[in-house]
């Protein structure tokens, strides 16, 4: 038996650009992968990490809370530095940290009767802020720092001593027009409230101005609307930020 050869048909054809298929499939990959690359390297790396912290740990863990390792100010800035975990600590350790006589001084002691809404410690973009609202600083219209808060100034300045991080100072006023013959406008007299914290820093903790940058932002940046007095007194503020190594 012959077997007959099977005959290519003249109408089956090759076609000539099929790998370009496979090509841009590759190059599509490619594209993806490089997008990764770019946008991975622009992750905040602290975020990053805080975010796997919350499938790595139980929720509800607080790695800062009652924590006792942190013994004062200083340790809490290093520690939460070099930490992936969450900044998330309890008042009343917040309130030992910078003041650790506060029991002991009846006058400072009834000054923070409200201590939560006068004194906050939070992260943001900007570093480690610590904010003092209402008049806890400063007399209404006034520059002048109050003697019944050097002591917390003192805890904050034994922890720039401890850190090598530059510091911001940011002063903060409510929106209501100011009327003192000394400053034109609230963010004239923002400035000086925190050039008046700067001048502490220098002059009586001997801290090196090289570090440190001042602003006042008047009232251009509030925290909450300024519809109340209770509003208002948490938009007056003096902001001093560990800004990030």
């Amino acid at each position: 038996m012959v077997k007959r050869k099977k005959n290519l048909s003249s109408d089956t054809t090759v076609d000539a650009n099929a790998w370009l298929v496979t090509f841009s499939d590759l190059v599509m990959l490619l594209l993806t992968f490089f997008v990764m690359l770019l946008t991975m390297s622009s992750i905040d790396i602290k975020k990053l990490k805080e975010t796997f912290m919350h499938f790595s740990t139980p929720s509800g863990v607080l790695e800062f809370a009652g924590s006792s390792e942190i013994t004062d100010f200083a340790t809490l800035i290093k520690k939460y530095q070099t930490s992936a975990g969450l900044l998330v600590i309890d008042q009343e350790l917040i309130k030992s940290l910078l003041m650790p006589s506060l029991k002991s001084d009846k006058n400072i002691k009834g000054t923070l009767k409200n201590f939560n809404e006068l004194i906050s410690i939070k992260d943001d973009a900007r570093g480690i802020t610590i904010s003092f609202h209402g008049d806890i600083l400063f007399d209404s219209g006034k520059t002048t720092i109050k003697k019944e808060v050097f002591q917390f100034l003192d805890s904050i300045a034994e922890a720039m001593e401890s850190c090598p991080n530059e510091i911001l100072i940011m002063g903060h006023t409510d929106n209501i027009p100011i009327k003192s013959r000394l400053y034109k406008s609230n963010q004239e007299l923002s400035l000086y409230r925190g050039l008046s914290v700067l001048e502490y820093f220098l002059e009586e903790k001997g801290l090196s101005p090289s570090r440190f940058f001042v602003g006042g932002y008047g009232a251009s940046m509030p925290l909450h609307p300024n519809d109340t007095p209770e509003k208002r007194a948490i938009n007056r503020r003096v902001e001093i930020i560990f800004k990030y190594l």
